[in-house]
């Protein structure tokens, strides 16, 4: 049982790679999608419920997140029309996450992805605006709000507390 929640964020990943091999119009994506965000929820719940959550956890954790959003991007960007500014905008907070990543190298010799509350609630926002993403823009503009916090808040963090 120690394991569940690290195969559930392996799992994450082969459902992540998935995606990029099923039509963004099937229900195949939209089941894929469902269950690897379910699963972000699940695994870090499990863990901290079966007390076995630990830094290799939460680094694997972290890992399919990227895998998660990454896959999503390649297969929904595509297809998306976004305007200018907010392509701009997805790149400041981009910006600021691989500045954060080179503080955390340069500082704690090691990548460090904090959980904050903040990326939880950018993390289940985004899970949910992506969909609607197909009929307005004003709810990836808010993730985009909440995410740009989150950054910043994740790089003061890095430089504080790690």
């Amino acid at each position: 049982m120690k394991y569940l929640p690290n195969i559930l964020s392996s799992l994450r990943m082969v459902g992540a790679v998935a995606l990029l091999l099923a039509g963004v119009s099937g229900t195949l994506f939209w089941v894929l999608y469902v269950v690897c965000g379910i699963s972000d929820i699940a695994d870090g719940w499990l863990a901290r419920r079966l007390g076995c959550a630990t830094q290799t956890g939460a680094l694997l954790d972290s890992l399919a997140d990227i895998c998660f959003v990454v896959c999503c991007a390649l297969r929904l960007l595509p297809i998306l029309e976004f305007p200018t500014w907010l392509w701009l905008w997805a790149g400041v907070i981009i910006v600021i996450k691989i500045i954060n990543q080179v503080s955390a190298l340069v500082m704690r010799g090691r990548c460090r992805f904090p959980h904050t509350m903040a990326n939880k609630v950018t993390g289940l926002l985004l899970f949910l605006a992506v969909p609607m993403t197909f009929w307005s823009i004003i709810p990836i503009s808010l993730v985009a709000a909440v995410a740009t916090f989150a950054a910043i808040q994740e790089g003061h963090f890095i430089r504080t507390k790690c």
